[in-house]
């Protein structure tokens, strides 16, 4: 018969306490790691079919690929990334390409800035069919907006600022209208809208979704970016930081709210603090039926 004396007893307790310190910091590190150096340098397309009730028949099946908030020289987005980010969604064969702002970062740790005209340089080589179109983010604003348009204008990139364009697919039109950045542009939808001028139906995009409860049912779709979903998404808890006065409610994905219907992409880069954690970079590739 073996007797556990107090001491022994003590000594287990001491022992499995370090085991239990040992596994706990091994499992936070590992955490770490992935949030800092694996996560953030994926690159997933995000598929999602949206279903527009004005939609018309001639259009159906039309592809929508969304690229946000690419903050070239954040850590892992630098020139070669952007190369098959291009490559990744050229190959998805979409029929527009919209790029809701925020091309460029400054305050990001581990980082280094990257010219618009590098960026841009590789984003030319994006392909759809219907045309490529941006809109300008709080930090092409904080850097220098008319630089980072100029940039995208010479080459070939139509940047839409409270501006709208028509579409033809199939014989049939739709619009296209870009509305400026809340935080730092001057958007104007009433005065964008103006510039429809018949019933076909439009799809709207802007940086910041913050703006989508004061754009008009008229509008059948609104694309946005500028939350990357948080960057952090944890099991039960949900995404700590939200850059949006609504918190969750516009953080990511698709949101129908009062007849309207809003997509949020999480994004490509990262700000302030180089982390992803649940929400993996993405290409949002949205099919409209």
């Amino acid at each position: 018969m073996t007797t556990i004396t107090e001491g022994t007893r003590s000594k287990w307790q001491w022992t499995r306490g370090k085991i239990i310190a040992l596994a706990l910091f091994s499992a936070l590190s590992l955490l770490a790691v992935y949030a800092l150096f694996i996560e953030p340098n994926r690159l997933i397309v995000h598929s999602e079919t949206i279903t527009l009730t004005s939609w018309p028949p001639e259009l159906h099946g039309m592809k929508i690929a969304a690229i946000s908030d690419i903050h070239a020289g954040s850590p892992h987005i630098k020139l070669d990334k952007i190369r098959h980010l291009v490559e990744l969604t050229n190959a998805q064969q979409p029929d527009l390409v919209l790029l809701p702002g925020d091309f460029v970062i400054q305050d990001v740790l581990g980082g280094g800035f990257i010219e618009p005209t590098a960026l841009v340089a590789e984003l030319k080589g994006l392909k759809a069919s219907l045309g490529v179109f941006a809109t300008l983010g709080n930090h092409d604003w904080w850097y220098n907006a008319p630089r980072v348009k100029s940039a995208f204008e010479e080459a070939g990139i139509k940047v839409l600022e409270n501006q709208t364009v028509k579409i033809e697919r199939n014989g049939k039109a739709f619009w296209l209208a870009g509305f400026s950045d809340e935080w730092e542009g001057n958007p104007n939808i009433a005065e964008t809208l103006r510039q429809v001028v018949d019933e076909s139906p439009i799809i709207a995009f802007t940086h910041n979704p913050d703006l989508f409860p004061t754009i008009p049912n008229r509008v059948a779709l609104t694309v946005a970016g500028h939350t990357h979903g948080g960057q952090v998404a944890l099991p039960l808890v949900g995404r700590l930081v939200v850059p949006s006065r609504f918190k969750q409610r516009y953080a990511a994905g698709l949101v129908i709210e009062s007849g309207k219907q809003l997509f949020v992409t999480t994004g490509v880069g990262t700000s302030i603090i180089p982390v992803r954690f649940g929400v993996p970079p993405e290409i949002a590739l949205l099919t409209i039926q």
